[in-house]
């Protein structure tokens, strides 16, 4: 039986395309690739990947428009973008449609594989709770990814599950540092880009706030962090 972490990497540069698959194989992957953008979704959708990596910049069907179809299929699948450096753009679209992670070119091997190997860790991670109740309107199903606020169901990727869950669990803020280390599985944050929570913390406050302006749920605390509270 084949126990290796399946990954399909999506990239349209053959000499990046054979580098990231030679230095997955190395770390103990079991590696799929495409180089044309509606060829990897299909593999995407049609298999079980530990983790999809895709290149922004495609043929046929680019790596945003992937991972927001992807995302609607599948909202568990982990999902890293690569971008570049001078994107900002890219990086905001791609968390905002649904992406876990991302990492700009030209990129550090080392970083990609520890970003990978944290996903691939926390990809079987779901809080313990079943039900999120923040209040009785508003029940989240951790299992299924849905909630329902008010009359509306609303779907949930997994990792903004992951969120809600852990801090559900916390009874004191929690900052951006801890999160990346508790829920994106990071040991080192010193130099990670923090845009990912601040993006995926905006993301849940469209969904659970009645005002996201005026968060009642999930509230900032200055200097301390985030912390969730149930009414």
């Amino acid at each position: 039986m084949n126990l290796k972490p399946k990954l399909l990497i999506v990239e349209d540069e053959p000499a990046i395309l054979r580098g990231l698959t030679d230095l997955f194989i190395f770390h103990g992957y079991e590696v799929h690739s495409e180089s044309d953008g509606q060829h990897g979704l299909k593999r995407a959708t049609e298999n079980d990947y530990a983790c999809v990596i895709l290149d922004v910049m495609l043929p046929s069907m680019n790596g945003l428009d992937i991972c927001n179809a992807l995302r609607q299929s599948s909202p568990s699948q982990p999902i890293l973008m690569l971008t570049a450096k001078s994107s900002e753009e890219d990086i905001i679209n791609g968390l905002t449609l649904g992406a876990d992670d991302y990492v700009a070119k030209p990129f550090s091997t080392t970083e990609l594989v520890l970003r990978v190997n944290a996903l691939v860790r926390r990809s079987g991670w779901i809080g313990i709770e079943q039900t999120l109740v923040l209040s009785p309107n508003i029940k989240i199903n951790t299992q299924t990814l849905t909630g329902v606020l008010g009359t509306l169901e609303t779907k949930f990727t997994r990792r903004e599950i992951e969120i809600l869950c852990y801090l559900h669990r916390q009874k004191h803020p929690v900052s951006r540092d801890e999160l990346l280390k508790e829920v994106w599985g990071y040991k080192e944050t010193r130099d990670i880009d923090t845009r990912t929570i601040d993006i995926h913390i905006a993301k849940l406050r469209k969904k659970i706030e009645p005002d996201a302006k005026s968060p009642q749920y999930l509230v900032t605390h200055r200097g301390a962090g985030y912390q969730l509270h149930a009414h």
